[in-house]
């Protein structure tokens, strides 16, 4: 009947933009953009994530994983991506020599659901200063020719070490004994105990590959400023390292002897530095009761 035939093309007309709007707005669903999704930071391998609150350690190895999602796959169902990592302090200092890689896989109609998993172990530096660091991924689908970015920060509680910029000797303590972390609130010790002390070097300056080359000599003065006692190069650090070594932690110890006079005793400490060409004194004093 010509009169039902042009009734149901008028239909036909009208729905017709309809439909092709539904299968536009289903294409672009299907379709997401490239994406680096559930970036995980856990304190130990294959564990649960911690919370964004989590405090990290100079020294600690993270445990990082993400995935990739919103990749394309070619006509043979094959997806191909690369991915740089990339890892910085709170002043935008590498901590890590960044990480690459290319992932290549061929999808079967079970993988429907797959998406490709990255893991990697990021190790703190030891004298690591406190701040805000930050993990930074760069995802390429080398297929779509698309790029996604993440950053994904974290928290660091370091030792504080007040910076420099030249050569300086900070925070001698005194301790009773070699493993003790706790510094003497007063420095008395009795005749024939070991004497102890900590402190640390900063304001040096860096050499090619973040080499550093620090010594330090230590003599000990008595009541009178009388020298009793010199040791030169008591201690060294000349090493090179990917992250800048931000100070040089150092020790030693004296053994008075069980005759020593009872009074108020210094050690003179002078640090070297290498690279730099600078020297630098700090004297702490200590009594014998």
């Amino acid at each position: 009947n010509p009169r039902h035939a042009d009734a149901a093309m008028n239909m036909l007309t009208h729905l017709t933009p309809l439909l092709v709007l539904l299968l536009a707005g289903s294409l672009l669903a299907a379709t997401a953009p490239l994406a680096v999704v559930r970036p995980t930071v856990s304190d130990r391998d294959g564990g649960v994530a911690v919370p964004s609150s989590f405090v990290h350690d100079p020294g600690e190895t993270m445990f990082f994983s993400f995935q990739v999602d919103g990749f394309a796959a070619s006509s043979a169902d094959r997806v191909h991506l690369s991915y740089k990592l990339d890892a910085f302090d709170s002043h935008g200092v590498r901590i890590m020599e960044p990480a690459a890689a290319e992932i290549e896989e061929t999808l079967a109609p079970e993988d429907k659901n797959w998406k490709p998993t990255v893991r990697q172990e990021i190790v703190i530096p030891p004298l690591a200063d406190s701040g805000n660091y930050k993990i930074a991924i760069s995802v390429t689908d080398l297929i779509a020719k698309a790029t996604a970015t993440k950053e994904v920060p974290f928290e660091v509680r370091g030792r504080r070490v007040d910076p420099s910029d030249t050569l300086v000797i900070r925070n001698i303590h005194f301790y009773r004994g070699e493993e003790d972390r706790e510094a003497l609130s007063k420095a008395g010790y009795r005749p024939g105990d070991a004497v102890w002390a900590r402190f640390d070097i900063i304001g040096y300056k860096y050499g090619d590959g973040n080499a550093i080359d620090v010594s330090y000599d230590v003599s000990v003065l008595s009541p009178s400023g009388k020298v009793l006692y010199t040791q030169s190069q008591a201690g060294a650090d000349r090493s090179q390292s990917f992250y800048p070594k931000r100070y040089v932690p150092a020790v030693f110890s004296l053994a008075t002897k069980h005759d020593t006079h009872p009074g108020e005793y210094t050690v003179s400490i002078t640090a070297h530095d290498g690279v730099g060409n600078q020297t630098c004194e700090a004297r702490q004093s200590f009594t014998i009761e």
